[in-house]
């Protein structure tokens, strides 16, 4: 923005002073920099974000085992990282102008994930999910459990405000509201939740920690703690992962990262999905 001011001089002569602004663009590193902070917002949005490099990471489809994705959707995700003593914060941002947040037949959802290698080693493990003998952690976010953890709860009548339900046998009036009984019955028309799948029912969380040893091993690892939260806006997703900080990762060493976005609205999922390469993680 350029602007001009006219100033009155003692003498009487007009002094004309041109000021010259411009938005602060923000610094661009070759490899993801994890910038020491004694706080790791939670929030996209938080302003403490903007005082930290950003990394442009560049994406490339998934063919290497099936299904394969070969239509590149998702061109880069922008990425900043911030860490603490004992924890690393990452926040993610794509453009996707649909929300895909409702799970269904047929139906994707929005998701994006880090991967960083359990141990750090001068010989790292294939970036596709790892490989025999060096396992890679992931830390898995999903915009449906999102939704779920902003409040929205996940019955049919809360998924599909629109449809038409006569009668579910576990809300008969003979059976009092939160008995055993009630419980039970209700369980049996929840089979997934009944068999303690990690992915049905209510969740704490919209990430989940997991970890494999080479393509088609992805498998719950122990639970890291790590905890996430995204926003959709007009043009896309902003999400931050928080996780522990690797481990025997010192200021000033580096290991490797690598990230992957699933878009719904593209039919991604699994193995559908766009990915990086391995990218290199200082922290300072």
């Amino acid at each position: 923005m350029r602007r001009t001011l006219m100033l009155c001089s003692p003498a009487g002569a007009v002094l004309l002073l041109i000021v010259t602004s411009c938005s602060q663009q923000p610094q661009r590193t070759a490899e993801v920099v994890a910038a020491p902070g004694q706080q790791l917002p939670a929030e996209p949005g938080d302003s403490l974000w903007n005082q930290v490099p950003e990394h442009l990471a560049k994406m490339i489809p998934q063919d290497l085992v099936e299904p394969r994705l070969m239509t590149p959707s998702t061109a880069e995700v922008t990425v900043r990282a911030l860490t603490n003593r004992t924890e690393i914060a990452f926040r993610l941002e794509w453009l996707d102008d649909s929300k895909s947040d409702t799970p269904g037949p047929a139906a994707m959802v929005d998701a994006c994930a880090v991967q960083i290698p359990q141990k750090l080693d001068k010989e790292p493990p294939d970036p596709q999910m790892g490989m025999a003998g060096k396992s890679v952690q992931v830390t898995y976010w999903r915009a449906d459990w999102q939704a779920s953890v902003a409040g929205r709860g996940d019955t049919i009548r809360d998924l599909y405000p629109n449809a038409a339900i006569d009668h579910y046998p576990f809300e008969a009036k003979s059976l009092e509201p939160g008995s055993q009984a009630q419980k039970e019955m209700a369980l049996r028309y929840a089979p997934a939740r009944a068999l303690g799948n990690l992915r049905s029912g209510p969740r704490a969380q919209p990430v989940e920690d997991l970890i494999a040893s080479g393509p088609g091993t992805l498998a719950p690892g122990p639970s890291l703690g790590s905890t996430g939260k995204g926003r959709h806006e007009k043009s896309g997703w902003s999400v931050v992962i928080r996780r522990p900080l690797p481990e025997g990762l010192s200021p000033g060493q580096r290991t490797l990262v690598a990230f992957a976005v699933w878009q719904g609205s593209q039919h991604e999922a699994g193995a559908r999905k766009m990915r990086t390469g391995w990218i290199p993680l200082l922290r300072k």
